[in-house]
C-alpha cells in the first residue's frame, strides 16, 4: 500500500488529452524511496507497448514539462510515465526534502525502468527515457549505465554537475572558486544541523530586475506565471535546499558519455543560454545512432512547453526507430 499522499484531481499546467488514459502510479527505488508518477496510456491500446520514462526540468514537478512530454508521446502510441524525483513533488521521503544527487537521480531513472519492465502491457525490450533541462544530464548518465535503455532523448539540457562545479557559463571554473563555494556550503550544513533546519536556496524570484540576464527572465516567464507555475514546483517557490546540490560538484555526469552504445537524441534551442551544454554533450557521443537537433531561434524554456517548437515528430520517429 502506498504511503504517499497523491492528489487525485487533474492539477497539471497543461490540458488533459482525450486521446490517452491517465492514472497515478507509485514505484520504489533501491534506496527504499517511494516515487510518484503519472502514467499515460494510448486509449484502446492493445498488446505490449514501447515505453518511455520522463523527468525534468531540474526543480520542476511532473505536473509541468515532463507531464506534457509524457502525454504527447502517449498520444503517439507509447506508454509513458512522468515521475517526481526523490525528495521532490509527491515523491518521498517525507523527512528529507529538496535535495539533489547524481546517485539518487540516476537510481530514480533506473527504478522507473524497473517499474516499466514488469508492466504487463510493456515490452521490456522497448524502453526509452527523456530528460529535460537538468535531467538531460541525469538521463545521459543513466544511459551510460543501464543497458536496458534502448533510446534516450535529452531536451534543452543542463549538465548540473558542470554548473555546480564551474558555475553558469563556466564563470567560476577555478580551484579557489570551488573552495570558497565548498566553505559556504559546509558552513550552512553546520548551521542546518545545529538548528534542525533546512534553509532553502530560493527558487525563481518573485520580482525580476529590468537589468536581469535574459535567461532569468526566461525562467520567470515559465515558473512564475500562469504558463507554468505549480504549487509543488521547487523553481516556482522556495527552490532546492541551500546545500541540496553540493555533491554534484564532484560527480561529473558525462564522464562515460562516449561509452553510450544505445541511441541518443540531443535537442536544443540555438538561442538558449544552455545551448553550449547540449552541443558539447553531443560532441562526446560516439556512433551513428546519435542525433543533434538544433532548433533555430528557440530559447531554453521554449522546449519546456511550446508544442509548436518542440520537435515531437522527430522524437516520435527517433523512438519508433530505436524501440522497434
Amino acid at each position: 500500500m502506498s504511503e504517499l499522499q497523491l492528489v487525485t484531481e487533474w492539477d497539471k499546467v497543461f490540458q488533459q488529452s482525450g486521446k490517452v488514459d491517465h492514472r497515478k502510479v507509485t514505484f520504489h527505488n533501491r534506496f527504499g524511496i517511494e516515487l510518484a508518477a503519472d502514467m499515460y496510456v494510448p486509449k484502446n491500446a492493445e498488446g505490449k507497448l514501447p515505453a518511455i520514462a520522463v523527468c525534468g526540468p531540474f526543480g520542476a514537478v511532473k505536473e509541468q514539462s515532463s507531464g506534457l512530454y509524457a502525454q504527447e508521446m502517449a498520444e503517439r502510441g507509447f506508454l509513458t510515465i512522468a515521475f517526481d524525483p526523490s525528495f521532490t513533488g509527491e515523491s518521498g521521503p517525507a523527512n528529507a526534502r529538496y535535495m539533489a544527487s547524481a546517485d539518487f537521480s540516476t537510481e530514480d531513472y533506473q527504478a522507473a525502468v524497473d517499474f516499466l519492465s514488469v508492466q504487463e502491457n510493456v515490452d521490456p525490450e522497448k524502453i526509452g527515457i527523456i530528460g529535460i533541462c537538468g535531467w538531460g544530464g541525469m538521463a545521459m548518465n543513466t544511459a551510460a549505465l543501464d543497458t536496458r535503455i534502448k533510446a534516450t532523448v535529452v531536451s534543452t539540457m543542463y549538465d548540473m554537475s558542470r554548473v555546480a562545479a564551474k558555475g553558469y557559463f563556466d564563470s567560476a571554473d577555478t580551484a579557489d572558486a570551488r573552495f570558497e563555494a565548498k566553505k559556504a556550503y559546509n558552513a550552512q550544513r553546520t548551521e542546518d544541523y545545529r538548528n534542525g533546519s533546512n534553509v532553502m536556496a530560493g527558487g525563481v524570484a518573485d520580482v525580476i530586475p529590468e537589468d536581469a540576464p535574459f535567461f532569468v527572465k526566461d525562467y520567470y516567464d515559465y515558473y512564475k506565471t500562469e504558463r507554468g507555475y505549480h504549487k509543488r514546483s521547487l523553481n516556482s517557490n522556495a527552490g532546492w535546499a541551500a546545500i541540496g546540490s553540493v555533491s554534484l560538484m564532484n560527480s561529473p555526469l558525462l564522464m562515460y558519455a562516449e561509452e553510450i552504445r544505445s541511441a541518443v537524441m540531443v535537442m536544443h534551442g540555438e538561442k538558449a543560454h544552455s545551448y553550449y551544454m547540449g552541443k558539447e554533450a553531443f560532441e562526446k557521443l560516439q556512433g551513428e545512432n546519435k542525433v543533434l537537433v538544433s532548433i533555430p531561434d528557440a530559447v531554453h524554456t521554449d522546449l519546456y512547453d511550446r508544442k509548436d517548437i518542440i520537435p515531437f515528430d522527430q522524437m516520435e520517429e527517433f523512438f519508433t526507430k530505436y524501440l522497434a
